[in-house]
């Protein structure tokens, strides 16, 4: 799976950023073909999906057994690449850390994006939740059914949700950072939880910039704890891959995991496809996440073959083909959309 924190990893918008030469990316899906000498509960054969610590994107992938779970008969592998990192961030944001509850209201940026369509989906779990969600326009029409008011990225968002709900949201859920942080902060209702998973703002261009990086922090509005707790707003942080991988909370992440698959298998809640990329074709499905493209998650299939370039391609951007069956039985024949231009 592609997320748009390997953006910031290869850009170096990160803590600790690690040292080249690397592979990238954090989920992956495939078939067990080892086992370490204590490992119960796996057979050779089995249908998995799991976390990484780095080192997804590759034909063979090592992994500790607390970060891997058997994926449902009917699950296709790449459905499965797309399941972990989306639904697992959607899912403990809504109802570990914000208590979502019925009849609560939602702001969702990138609605249109991997976690943003987890959160539509798990949202319509709890009666009479209303969701606000930002996207960019030309996503609307295929994501409108998904949330309960649907704003432009671009617009005037705190106005436009104001107008509806005149004391705001109950939870706002910001991927963006930058000047939207005190946004949505304005948004809370009294005892409304703010939690910030990412600062996408932060990547701009193709390499790192200072400039973009300082601007971005700049404009985060700086929090008085006395304001805090004047206005009984809450304020809060997550980061799903410290969680695994720093804060050793791998068996919440498993219960969690198991709650998700019921729903999985109860047909409440399924991943979103966008498009399966080949490993060569890595870079134009990363311009595709840069350029917020993407409807849903970009997958990159170990199997397919890259998609011939069209005679007017640029180096940027490569049409959209038909995608190649995908062999581990994912037999849904999917057209990938093209860049928006």
């Amino acid at each position: 799976g592609l997320n748009f924190i390997d953006l910031m990893v290869r850009q170096g918008n990160i803590d600790n950023p690690p040292k080249t030469p690397l592979v990238p990316g954090f989920e992956c899906s495939g078939i067990v073909e080892a086992l370490g000498d204590s490992v119960k509960g796996f057979e050779i054969g089995d249908r998995v999906m799991a976390f990484v610590n780095y080192n997804a994107w590759a034909e063979v992938v090592c992994t500790p057994v607390e970060f891997v779970y058997k994926i449902p008969d009917d699950m296709s592998f790449s459905e499965a690449a797309a399941f972990p990192m989306n639904f697992v961030t959607a899912y403990m944001m809504l109802f570990e850390v914000a208590n979502l509850r019925e009849g609560m209201s939602v702001l969702v940026h990138s609605a249109g994006g991997g976690v943003g369509q987890a959160v539509a989906q798990l949202c319509s779990t709890i009666p009479n939740v209303t969701v606000f969600g930002t996207a960019s326009s030309f996503k609307h029409e295929a994501i409108k059914n998904s949330v309960t008011h649907l704003f432009d990225r671009n617009a005037d968002y705190v106005q436009e949700v104001k107008r509806i709900s005149t004391d705001g949201v109950d939870i706002v859920l910001d991927c963006l950072c930058g000047e939207n942080t005190g946004k949505g902060l304005s948004l809370l209702k009294p005892l409304g939880t703010y939690i910030l998973y990412g600062s996408s703002n932060m990547v701009t261009g193709e390499t790192k910039s200072f400039f973009s990086f300082a601007k971005s922090w700049w404009q985060v509005e700086k929090v008085n704890p006395i304001k805090l707790y004047e206005e009984n707003k809450v304020i809060a942080g997550f980061s799903l891959l410290n969680l695994l991988f720093k804060q050793n909370r791998s068996g919440l992440i498993k219960s969690v995991i198991d709650k998700l698959l019921n729903l999985y298998n109860s047909k409440i809640i399924k991943p979103v496809v966008d498009s399966l990329w080949a490993l060569e074709e890595v870079k134009e499905a990363m311009q595709r996440i840069h350029d917020r493209g993407n409807i849903g998650k970009l997958i990159l299939d170990v199997e397919k073959a890259p998609t011939p370039l069209m005679a007017n391609d640029s180096t940027e951007t490569s049409e959209a083909g038909e995608e190649e069956e995908d062999h581990e039985g994912d037999n849904e024949n999917k057209e990938r959309m093209p860049f928006i231009q």
